[in-house]
């Protein structure tokens, strides 16, 4: 586990970026990797993803897929699919969009309110937590399988630069 202070929006950016740049050097990323942001309202997990997004050169727009459910980004090395879960009235909505063909090699998701979504996503290999902390955030972020060990290894090396 590996806790780190955000005291702005900046350092939201600049975490996600070390992530992202961690999750392009991963052997894991070729496999698929599923990531759970969790965190109030407002915590900065959008924030978090853009910063992601800027590790693998994306300069767009980033918006939080809130009413879309999903937002898809082909990027050079992978796929990343962005996940809001926070509109969802059922999870059985899920499996009307055909939430299994999300998943697989050379795919990254990441997944804002997981927990409407249960049964219906693989396990996450990382969680990230967001909470307020003073006038910033503090950011939790949590391994939960062996390629999870292996990026949390990889974070906290980008991290430091």
């Amino acid at each position: 586990m590996l806790t780190v202070q955000l005291p702005d929006e900046a350092a939201t950016v600049a975490a996600g970026t070390a992530l992202g740049r961690a999750i392009d050097t991963a052997a894991a990323a070729a496999a698929g990797l599923v990531i759970y942001l969790q965190g109030d309202l407002g915590a900065g997990k959008t924030t978090l993803c853009r910063g992601i997004l800027r590790a693998f050169g994306h300069s767009g727009a980033v918006k939080s897929p809130t009413y879309t459910l999903v937002e898809t980004y082909t990027l050079p090395a992978l796929t990343l699919h962005h996940f809001d879960l926070y509109r969802l009235h059922d999870p059985e909505e899920l499996e009307f969009m055909g939430i299994r063909d999300y998943f697989g090699a050379g795919v990254v998701a990441l997944v804002e309110w997981p927990q409407r979504g249960l049964g219906h996503f693989p396990a996450a290999d990382l969680t990230l937590a967001l909470a307020e902390s003073g006038a910033g955030r503090e950011l939790t972020i949590a391994a939960h399988t062996a390629a999870g060990d292996g990026l949390l290894i990889d974070v906290k090396t980008a991290l430091k630069h």
